[in-house]
């Protein structure tokens, strides 16, 4: 009689053997809370290929990543709401191949707060048990909050993963020498939105480094930080990055010299606020650290001269998907969606961050081997017309073309901050940029176009953006049939025209309904 055939992929072998299936389906919570930690196996699977981690060929970190999904929807389905939640996908068990795992829901914030505020039934461990943390979102395009909740020793894991990554592969070849080096963020926690404490954590974690917990700046304080000798790192959302322009001013040379990386989170730098960085801090170099409250960070740009963002390693499971829940394809848009791999107790699959990234190749070094994305936008950056719904950032970029091509001002040059205002009961949109010296665009612009001319470059601008993906309704006489009415208005840096969230955030997009 011939022996069975079994599978002797060596790789497999040793993934069922690091999750064998007494620990792939736990049978009950004293069963999941007593569940090795996935951080643990990560490093005994590189240590048994006598590798990193990040240096694992992305096929065997894809294979050991689908076991763990299989453990964590397992684990969530022991709690009942988790449970008649994934049943309506048509899956009654974890996922047998990555086509099951498309299959499954697709959540955002709205079911997050759901599962999660409240008395948090989506909790598979009971918050009793202790030992947990609760996060809030500051909600940067709605404003609305809601609460994330951590095992505490997740995040301790994430700090470590996270901060090792951001030293090895971001700062190491910008923060150099035999001098101290520092490493400091600008974030601070408000009212439970605590981007301070989880960035912190990451920058603690880099090896090497000193650590400094800055908060808001003032420019005697800044300056006197960047007086401490050897190279430095400063963390912070993106207008935060930007006003360190200012509190720069009459800051010594060697001082300014020694500012090397300035990483910035929500949003984007515009153009002009990162040649002002550069004119005034020549060795400096502007890189994203791309993260969300439900997912510290998700993605790092590793290179200034790439906008791509690389995943780490055994930190999440990062998707890009269509409007089914399914992949797109390298070079294609999408939304961004995260599977959190650390932590037992809280799991949560597929969370669509509230991003639009394009899927990018995959990064294949010998020192690096990862998932790679590029931002695009905010999802929720979506301006209403009638019944269409235009992508602010395509529709700002065709704007800006168009008031460029007619001499008139480059905004992606010239303009600090933007904003849309849509006025949506009276059917009126305004773009607010602020500019140094508004008085003299705004004369310009008058100067050169009068009222009909403005209304149809708006319209052809707005075409332009659905055409970008190839839309049927990309027609100017579409937009124009929505009888809407189109102003630009430059104002002066630091106007109380321009909206501004609790947290200082400038949202791309602000609806009006009264």
């Amino acid at each position: 009689m011939k022996p069975k055939k079994t599978d002797t992929n060596p790789v497999t072998e040793l993934i069922n053997k690091l999750i064998p299936d007494s620990e792939l389906q736990p049978r009950s919570i004293e069963e999941v809370i007593q569940l090795p930690s996935f951080y643990d196996k990560l490093k005994e699977f590189a240590k048994e290929l006598n590798k990193e981690y990040c240096t694992v060929d992305i096929e065997d970190q894809q294979a050991l990543t689908f076991r763990r999904l299989q453990q964590i929807t397992n684990i969530l389905l022991l709690n009942p709401l988790w449970k008649k939640y994934i049943n309506k996908s048509g899956l009654k068990q974890a996922p047998a191949n990555w086509d099951d795992w498309q299959q499954l829901p697709i959540s955002g914030k709205s079911k997050m707060a759901e599962f999660f505020n409240g008395s948090r039934p989506g909790m598979v461990v009971p918050l009793h048990h202790g030992g947990f943390e609760i996060v809030a979102s500051g909600g940067t395009t709605s404003g609305v909050l809601a609460e994330t909740v951590y095992p505490l020793k997740e995040l301790q894991e994430t700090y470590e993963i996270a901060g090792e990554f951001i030293g090895k592969h971001m700062l190491n070849k910008y923060l150099t020498g035999t001098q101290p080096k520092w490493v400091a963020t600008t974030l601070a926690d408000y009212q439970m939105w605590s981007s301070g404490t989880m960035v912190g954590g990451v920058l603690q974690k880099i090896p090497g480094i000193n650590y400094i917990g800055a908060g808001p700046l003032n420019k005697d304080v800044y300056q006197h930080m960047m007086s401490y000798e050897g190279p430095k790192a400063i963390m912070g959302i993106s207008q935060g990055i930007a006003l360190l322009s200012q509190l720069g001013a009459g800051m010594p040379e060697e001082a300014r010299k020694s500012f090397r990386v300035a990483m910035y989170g929500s949003g984007l730098l515009t153009n002009l606020q990162q040649e002002e960085l550069k004119a005034l801090y020549p060795n400096v170099v502007i890189l994203s650290y791309f993260a969300a409250t439900q997912a510290e960070t998700i993605g790092l740009q590793i290179n200034h001269e790439s906008a791509g963002l690389a995943a780490v390693p055994g930190l999440h499971f990062v998707e890009v998907v269509d409007e089914n829940g399914k992949w797109v394809a390298v070079g294609e848009e999408g939304e961004l969606v995260v599977t959190r791999l650390l932590g037992n107790e809280v799991p949560v699959i597929r969370y669509k961050v509230g991003d639009r990234v394009i899927r990018r190749e995959n990064i294949v070094t010998d020192a690096l081997k990862t998932f790679q994305f590029e931002f695009s936008g905010r999802s929720g950056d979506m301006i209403h017309l009638g019944d269409t719904q235009y992508f602010a950032p395509n529709a700002y970029k065709m704007v800006a073309n168009a008031l460029k091509a007619k001499s008139i001002a480059d905004l992606q040059e010239l303009a600090q901050e933007i904003q849309f205002v849509n006025y949506r009961k009276d059917s009126r949109l305004e773009l607010l940029a602020t500019v140094d010296n508004p008085e003299k665009y705004t004369r310009k612009l008058t100067a050169e176009l009068n009222d009909a001319d403005l209304q149809q470059l708006f319209y052809d601008a707005f075409a332009g953006s659905l055409s970008l993906f190839n839309k049927l309704e990309a027609n100017s006489n579409n937009i124009r049939n929505t009888k809407y009415k189109f102003f630009i208005r430059f104002i002066a840096k630091g106007s109380d025209q321009l909206h501004k969230t609790n947290v200082g955030k400038v949202p791309l997009i602000r609806d009006i309904f009264q």
